[in-house]
Formats: structure tokens, sequence, C-alpha cells
């Protein structure tokens, strides 16, 4: 009965993944005494882990069906456009709806549902795939969310939305001649609107957005306590409690953003590259498992997961040492919230369940499939 329970449980991947989120609890203790971040992220933890393992039972192979998926995809604009009338803004943006007490962020469940739609979008028509069409339809699967989530504002979630299309749609064997006849249409737009249409203070936010260290007092002063966080951390560390960029508030939104900083410089060179190592073990199971694919929906859907969660891995830990620009996004497992992590634990629920059904195949076979399978 274990061993059926547990048919098709990837254990290295839920493996990497503890030590990830043990790792923001145990940061978490080092300001507990003044807040109750690690109370309440120990309740989501434990909830998402619940969840992910029930959804793992489940037959996912219904989601194949267009029906479901697009009712998914759906309500998620649904709850996109609901957070812009009733959701409450908090430091600047507002993407947040209370059920009950309890603050949800559609944008993290968003994403999930758009990789389950360009998934099941891109497999059913990877034979004409060429066809430029196939590329503006499945842009328009984006462009919608896209536009709801720039709108509150969020700008770290747009740019994951807009590179998920972009990943999977390379994946799926479009055209790059396509891609970059768009990319240059985007590029030529941005350039008309900062000649023409932006006004000095819009221009001055795009700077600081891009380069936040160019106002170290302003807009570039998280950067910067960051990049100091995790350099006084050293090589081993400071000790667990003992970091004092979070501790005396030097270092803003430690539980959140900037965790990964918070945590190098209690753990120094030698955690961060743990926890690195942990990412890039799920990243090499899910491409493992991508590769393994029942169909090419469970292909395109495990490939779509790692895009994302690379994503963010990225844009987080470049943002912690100044080498990307400051974009809200929470790091993968570890930062403090819970609609991120159940979001993440149910992707890792549904690649759990895709692969109790997955085969084992040759790369010349796969490669076959999305010419030749109909």
């Amino acid at each position: 009965m274990i061993r059926r329970f547990f048919a098709g449980f990837d254990t290295t991947l839920f493996a990497a993944v503890l030590p990830i989120i043990a790792a923001g609890l145990v940061t978490m203790t080092s300001f507990s005494g003044e807040t109750s971040f690690f109370s309440r992220q120990l309740a989501w933890a434990l909830a998402s882990i619940v969840l992910c393992m029930g959804i793992a039972r489940i037959d996912v192979r219904f989601l194949r069906q267009s029906r479901i998926l697009v009712i998914l995809y759906l309500l998620s604009l649904t709850l996109l456009a609901a957070v812009l009338v009733f959701g409450k803004t908090i430091k600047g943006s507002q993407s947040w709806i209370d059920f009950g007490g309890i603050s949800i962020q559609p944008t993290d469940f968003a994403k999930i549902f758009v990789i389950g739609m360009l998934a099941k979008y891109f497999s059913r028509r990877h034979v004409e795939i060429a066809n430029p069409r196939h590329l503006y339809v499945s842009f328009l699967y984006v462009l919608v969310p896209t536009g709801l989530v720039l709108l509150q504002p969020d700008f770290g979630s747009a740019i994951i939305i807009l590179g998920l299309w972009l990943g999977m749609a390379l994946i799926a064997g479009i055209s790059r001649k396509h891609l970059l006849l768009i990319g240059g249409i985007f590029l030529a737009a941005i350039l008309v609107g900062w000649l023409f249409l932006f006004k000095p203070y819009q221009k001055a936010r795009i700077i600081s957005f891009v380069s936040p260290m160019s106002d170290i007092r302003g807009s570039g002063y998280n950067a910067y306590q960051s990049m100091i966080a995790v350099g006084s951390g050293q090589f081993l560390g400071k000790g667990v409690g003992y970091g004092t960029q979070s501790r005396l508030n030097f270092l803003p939104e430690y539980q959140t953003d900037f965790i990964f900083a918070a945590f190098a410089e209690e753990w120094g060179f030698v955690g961060a590259l743990i926890i690195l190592a942990c990412f890039g073990v799920i990243i090499w199971r899910l491409i493992t498992h991508a590769s393994r694919g029942a169909s090419n929906f469970e292909t395109l859907f495990c490939a779509g997961f790692a895009i994302m969660l690379l994503g963010h891995l990225v844009i987080n830990v470049g943002m912690n040492i100044g080498l990307m620009p400051i974009t809200g996004l929470p790091l993968p497992f570890m930062s403090y919230g819970g609609s991120h992590l159940l979001a993440e634990m149910i992707g890792l629920g549904i690649v759990f369940s895709m692969s109790r059904y997955e085969r084992a195949i040759h790369r010349d076979d796969l490669q076959n499939e999305f010419v030749g399978y109909a």
C-alpha cells in the first residue's frame, strides 16, 4: 500500500524543496520575537505540503480537457480583475484580496493556469507550429493577464508571465525569426514611447526601476542594503539570529523580497550555495519529468513550471545581489507568503501526479514527437 501510495512520487525533487522551506522558516526565527512571520509561514508550509500530497494522488490527466483549462483560466482572469476593484493596496500595489481575514494574491495562481493554457495550446498545434498565427494567438493568452497584472502594478509578475510565453514557445518549436520580429516591434514601441510619449517623471521611474543603484538614498536604498547584507555574511555567515542588517531593520522586507540576503548574512556563502544547489536539483528533476512526459501536454507543463521557478530564482537572487531591478518577486518556497507557496506546491503536486504516467523515451523520440505526432 505504501509503494502504491507513493507511486510516481519524486522523492529527490521533494527532498530538495524541504530544505528551502526550512531555510526560510529558520531565517524568520531571527526576528520572530517582534512578528509572527514564523508561526504563520509554518502553518502555510504544512497546509501547502498536505495540498501537494493530495494533488499528487489525483489523476490530473483531466487537465488535458480544454473545457477544464478554459474554466480555470477564466476564473484566474476574473480574480485578477476583481483585485483591481476590491483588492487592498499594500506598499503601492493593489494585488491582494481578503477572504475571511486571509489575504490571497491571485497573480500567483494565474501563473499556473497560464502554464496549463499554453501547454494545451502548443501541444495540440505542434504539427503546424511554424505557422506565425499560433505565435499571435498564444500571445493573446498571456496578453490579458499581463495587462491586468500591470494595472496593479506588479512588474515582476508581468515579466514572469511574458517569460513563460517566450520560453514555452521556444520549446514548442516556434520559429525564432518570428520571435525576433515581435521582439523588434516591442523594442521599437519602447523607443518611440521614450522619445515622444513618456513624461520626465515617467522616465525617472523607469530609470530607477532599471538601475536602482543610481539613487542609493531613494529607490536604490533596498538594493544597497541587500548587497551589504550578502557581503557581510562572508564565507560561513554570522550565525542564526546575528544578522544585523535584518535585526536592526536596515534591510527592508527581509521576510519576503530580501529573504535571500537575510539568509546569506546569517549562513554565508556556504549556506547560499546549498540553497542554490537545492534549486538546481529542482530544475533538473523538472526537466527530467518534461523529457519523459506521457504526452506533449505533460512535457510542456513541466517545462513551463521549471521556467516559472527559474525566472523567480534568477530575478529574486539577482535583485538581492544588485544585478537585477527591484521587482517584488518572492523567492520560491522560501519567502514569506501563503499565496505563492500554495501555488508552487500545487504546481509541484501536478508534476508528481503527471510523473505516475510518464514514459522513459530517447531524446530523438521526443524530438520526433513534436514533428510527427497528430
